[in-house]
């Protein structure tokens, strides 16, 4: 008896068994099959193989490319005359782009072209009348606030982080001051990174009939899986016409006023001109997306009147997120940095790079060019502190200076190339930034507006401590393995 029930145990047993290795294997050939990075490949097979059940369950929470399964697709409505409007548009920006004789324009013609193919999503370089840099909240917020009070037609506000603090209020007081002016208000905001205001803010938009909605709303079944992709997107169009984007949220913290515990330094843009529609498009997209609404593209939203005689600044608004084919924001930083002749000036919180970002830094560095790299000495994240520190060593050895941030928490997001080339938005140089979020920046075509940027590097290296070679050997060993085992995990981050 005892024997017998033993047998049957054990049968059981090597059922389980064969089961769960059929499983591994699946999951061992969807990961290669599915995951383009080839250090994210390996560790999620290191981690399936040698944790059991959890690495399994890990990946299919975290790991799936959806990227490549297209579950983010959008798709919008469009009127037949406005979208031969809009292809006319498009051809005229780029009669007009061929024809130009500015030189900044020339030097960049094979960025330009690699983001307005249609593979990477047809993002054409449009003239604006007016690029404005703004630093700090200090700075954009009294001009938001002003431009948002000027709306007559719509405001579409889209955001990662908003809090229910003061600026917070104050913003949605006007929101609500305009809706009831007759301006259509429509209000993304992130369901985990924005989850304070759910019961608050949220609540009160409705009430006065503006229509609010999360981006990927978090439920508990499927927790993980979307808290995963997150939408780190900031955008502001008002009208059609003025627009905002950089790494800036609405949160008091922005603002570094008297008693301000944390100083944080971080970069934005305002736009007036075309580059607003496209900016717009995202926004529709995300839209429809999240809200199951068609908001068609019209003349309402882009509103086009033709290329305007003066353009102060081009500029080239990509995105990128698991909603794009190709990881485009990667390959724009790629790119610039191969385009460059003589100087880079790269800002970011985090720096968490794949192996393509990492090894074309070194490159540059090693063929001459002055790369600098401004990070933070303490950001809001320990873990990446530590991840971040163990890609060092190779670009100090090839020559990158890297600085970091002490006054306090840089959080601008932001390069310049060769005093021509600017950009700023919301993405990362990490690998969470390049295939996980939803993500987007502006590419500003223009020497006068890269010289602003480089000269507000140049300011906040008056804050930053030179990070040697020297002083990155004299880590201590500890430190040092601490280092390579987070590296390990880096891809997860």
């Amino acid at each position: 008896m005892l024997l017998s029930a033993w047998s049957v145990d054990a049968k059981w047993f090597v059922i389980v068994q064969v089961i769960y290795l059929l499983l591994l294997v699946f999951t061992c050939m969807r990961i290669i099959y599915d995951t383009r990075s080839v250090s994210k490949t390996l560790a999620y097979l290191l981690f399936a193989v040698f944790v059991p059940v959890f690495g399994i369950l890990f990946y299919f929470y975290f790991g799936i490319n959806y990227r490549k399964r297209k579950l983010y697709n959008r798709k919008l409505i469009v009127d037949e005359a406005v979208k031969t409007d809009f292809r006319h548009f498009l051809q005229e920006a780029e009669r007009c782009l061929s024809a130009s004789d500015r030189q900044v324009l020339q030097q960049y013609k094979g960025l330009i072209h690699l983001l307005s193919d249609k593979k990477t999503g047809s993002n054409h370089v449009l003239p604006n009348e007016e690029i404005r840099l703004l630093v700090n909240g200090e700075e954009l917020f009294p001009l938001l606030i002003e431009e948002l009070k000027k709306a007559r037609s719509h405001i579409h506000m889209e955001y990662y982080i908003y809090e229910d603090d003061h600026i917070g209020r104050e913003i949605r007081d006007i929101l609500v001051q305009k809706a009831a002016e007759g301006v259509e208000v429509r209000f993304l905001y992130d369901d985990f990174g924005s989850r304070s205001i759910r019961r608050t803010i949220v609540r009160s938009l409705h009430e006065a009939g503006i229509q609010a909605h999360p981006f990927n709303r978090i439920r508990l079944i499927r927790f993980a899986n979307r808290l995963n992709y997150r939408n780190h997107r900031k955008i502001v169009v008002i009208d059609g016409h003025t627009s905002f984007t950089g790494g800036i949220n609405v949160s008091d913290r922005y603002i570094n006023g008297p008693g301000t515990d944390l100083y944080w330094r971080d970069t934005h843009i305002m736009i007036r001109g075309l580059s607003s529609l496209a900016l717009q498009q995202v926004f529709v997209s995300d839209w429809n997306f999240c809200c199951k609404e068609n908001l068609v593209i019209d003349r309402r939203y882009f509103p086009y009147a033709g290329m305007p005689e003066k353009a102060s600044a081009h500029a080239q608004i990509v995105s990128g997120g698991p909603d794009s084919d190709l990881p485009n924001i990667l390959y724009s930083i790629l790119q610039s940095i191969n385009l460059a002749r003589k100087e880079i000036l790269l800002t970011t919180p985090y720096y968490i790079p794949d192996s393509s970002l990492q090894e074309s830094l070194v490159l540059a560095a090693l063929s001459g060019i002055e790369v600098k790299l401004l990070v933070p000495a303490s950001s809001d994240s320990a873990l990446v502190d530590i991840a971040s520190r163990a890609y060092f060593d190779s670009l100090l050895r090839a020559g990158v200076k890297i600085y970091q941030y002490r006054k306090g928490l840089i959080h601008a997001k932001s390069y310049v190339v060769d005093r021509t080339l600017a950009s700023v938005g919301t993405a990362n140089l990490d690998v969470r930034s390049f295939d996980l979020n939803f993500e987007v920046s502006a590419l500003i075509y223009d020497e006068e507006i890269a010289a602003q940027l480089a000269d507000i590097f140049f300011k906040d290296l008056e804050e930053a401590e030179e990070l040697t070679l020297a002083r990155q050997k004299r880590r201590s060993r500890w430190r040092k393995l601490m280092e390579r085992i987070v590296r390990l995990i880096s891809p997860f981050m």
